[in-house]
């Protein structure tokens, strides 16, 4: 393991041992509290921009398989563990994590006081940070770090979203037979991928909507000419990396399909979108919201879901003037959920697909499907 160098924006300096590909990577650090699932976080594309701190001390023990890709690759800047365990031991393991960061460029960083990290990090805010094998000089780390753009100036949709439309037609993933289903499909929907996860297309269709994955870049009349020829039913706004108030593209595009009454239903990214098209800008939270074990309160059963989350943005509360909140996080009273008063549109914060995480919100797509 070759020696790491990181220099944090307030001028924290750690040193720890490196695994996975080596270099120097500069970006916003924050922390997940998951138990399970580094594998899926780690392929999660819109951890794109990011460091992760996992706040699990123990990462790497059961490897990585092909199943549990969240994409087609690893799109974080990299990861912080406290143990990286390079003996894995799983029936389902393929390959190493260190194996799975190399074949994609990310640097993985150990042997350092995680628990430190988070709980600056609780304190202080998501912050920059550069992390460096060739570089070990603090005013070097420091020069190229206030010289890097930071996340909220770079749009990483263009990054990770499809470059050519395809259809998704796996439904859920079998813990049993260990297959993926072939569900039954009666509505049509267009997934516009802002880096969507994997879990997420599979849970839309295990509730009985084909979906045609289409990059960002669709243009919305495109959308609205299949809309009206009847030859879809409704569009979903994925979830997605960095910070929505620079995707002008993305929000202009949002507003033609809310002005055709088209039913829309966005997760994460595509919530805060949603928010934004009806004139209603997010802000971004203190440290985000990084996790697999968020209380949200249904507002309509009043009953309490423990979900999986990640974002850094949040909706504001004065849209209650547009539309009726559905959802509530128990830990900070922010927005979860939202049904707009004048168009067929729904969004959640959290993620009801879970993967890592509960599946006690998996019940939201058939609520989509309902709408449609």
């Amino acid at each position: 393991m070759a020696k790491v160098s990181i220099y944090f924006e307030n001028g924290t300096i750690l040193e720890a041992k490196s695994f996975g590909a080596e270099g120097t990577s500069v970006g916003e650090v924050v922390f997940n509290t998951s138990m399970t699932g580094y594998q899926e976080i780690v392929t999660d594309p819109s951890y794109a921009g990011q460091f992760v701190t996992f706040t699990t001390p123990e990462i790497g023990n059961v490897g990585c398989n092909a199943e549990d890709m969240e994409s087609k690759g690893a799109y974080c800047k990299g990861i912080i563990v406290r143990s990286y365990q390079d003996r894995p031991s799983n029936f389902r393991c393929e390959e190493t994590l260190d194996a799975l960061l190399k074949k994609n460029g990310i640097l993985g960083i150990t042997d350092v006081d995680t628990r430190f990290i988070t709980k600056m990090l609780r304190s202080e805010g998501s912050m920059e940070m550069i992390a460096s094998t060739e570089v070990h000089e603090v005013a070097e780390l420091k020069k190229l770090l206030d010289a890097a753009p930071r996340i909220e100036e770079v749009n990483y949709i263009e990054q990770v979203s499809t470059k050519e439309a395809y259809v998704h037609d796996q439904g859920r993933y079998s813990e049993t037979k260990f297959e993926y289903e072939k569900p039954n499909t009666s509505k049509k929907i267009i997934a516009l991928d802002f880096g969507v996860k994997r879990n997420i297309l599979n849970e839309l269709t295990h509730a009985g909507m084909e979906v045609e994955v289409v990059p960002n870049s669709i243009e919305a009349s495109v959308i609205i000419e299949k809309y009206q020829a009847k030859e879809i039913d409704g569009v979903f706004l994925s979830n997605g990396p960095g910070d929505p108030l620079i995707l002008k593209d993305e929000q202009e595009k949002i507003q033609a399909l809310i002005e055709q009454k088209i039913p829309l239903f966005g997760i994460c990214l595509g919530h805060q979108l949603l928010s934004i098209a009806h004139g209603y800008d997010t802000y971004k939270l203190k440290f985000g919201h990084h996790g697999g074990n968020h209380p949200v309160m249904n507002q309509e059963g009043k009953t309490v879901e423990v979900t999986a989350q990640n974002h850094n943005y949040n909706v504001p509360d004065n849209i209650v003037e547009v539309a009726s909140v559905t959802h509530m996080n128990l830990f900070d009273n922010t927005i979860e959920g939202l049904k707009y008063n004048d168009s067929p549109s729904m969004s959640v914060q959290h993620h009801p697909e879970a993967s890592p995480g509960p599946h006690e919100s998996a019940y939201i797509f058939t609520e989509f499907k309902g709408m449609l």
